[in-house]
């Protein structure tokens, strides 16, 4: 008797509220404010790296265009890695001059092991790098490779999700990608037995390079 009671003076409480609702001015209601303070002492390089070495990815910064494919060289032999995919022509030029080895046709996606991407921004307070379909990569190989590697530059740093947004906007006006996705390191489920599995939805692994080019 005493549930039904308590569970009427809600409904009852409820009703009264629906049938009188209160007058709320949000006009000045600010949704521009930020709400996250953004690090003054720390750098947006330094946070992003933070936070994304923190989500299981793979950080590497490069002084210079030249030591991408260097790095990455060594990490082909050091790895053993096979079927490496790239078709950003930007790219594809610094892997032609550090005469590294890699596919690029359509009749070769399906077979690669290692996809290389340039990314839209990067958003260091989360981690997170956007890529969108507007890129040359489109929207398979992001997802697809058992290994994706992120070619970024220090410019296209931002501290927070709606920055990325706002110059996404501004970069494709009047249009807009029809897909962008945010990558916040390699996927992870502990659906099957409770058991956290990485990479369960797309790449296993996650590496971003990231070029200066404040310099």
């Amino acid at each position: 008797m005493k549930d039904n009671t308590s569970r009427e003076q809600v409904l009852k409480s409820v009703r009264k509220a629906l049938i009188h609702p209160s007058e709320v001015d949000y006009s000045y209601a600010d949704s521009d404010a930020e709400i996250y303070t953004t690090p003054e002492e720390e750098s947006l390089e330094l946070l992003f790296a933070k936070v994304f070495s923190s989500l299981k990815g793979n950080f590497i910064f490069c002084e210079t265009k030249d030591d991408f494919p260097k790095i990455l060289s060594s990490l082909i032999a050091e790895n053993k890695w096979e079927n490496v995919f790239c078709s950003e022509p930007e790219i594809i030029a610094m892997l032609e001059k550090g005469g590294i080895q890699f596919l690029s046709g359509e009749k070769d996606f399906l077979d690669c092991n290692v996809g290389i991407t340039y990314c839209e921004f990067l958003v260091a307070r989360t981690g997170s790098i956007i890529v969108s379909s507007r890129q040359k990569s489109g929207r398979r190989l992001p997802v697809y490779s058992n290994i994706h590697i992120t070619v970024a530059y220090t410019s296209q740093l931002v501290y927070n999700l709606k920055d990325a947004f706002r110059l996404l906007k501004k970069k494709y006006e009047p249009g807009f990608p029809s897909q962008v996705t945010t990558i916040t390191g390699p996927s992870q489920t502990a659906d099957i037995e409770k058991t956290l599995v990485n990479g369960a939805h797309g790449p296993k692994e996650v590496f971003l390079f990231l070029i200066d080019d404040h310099s």
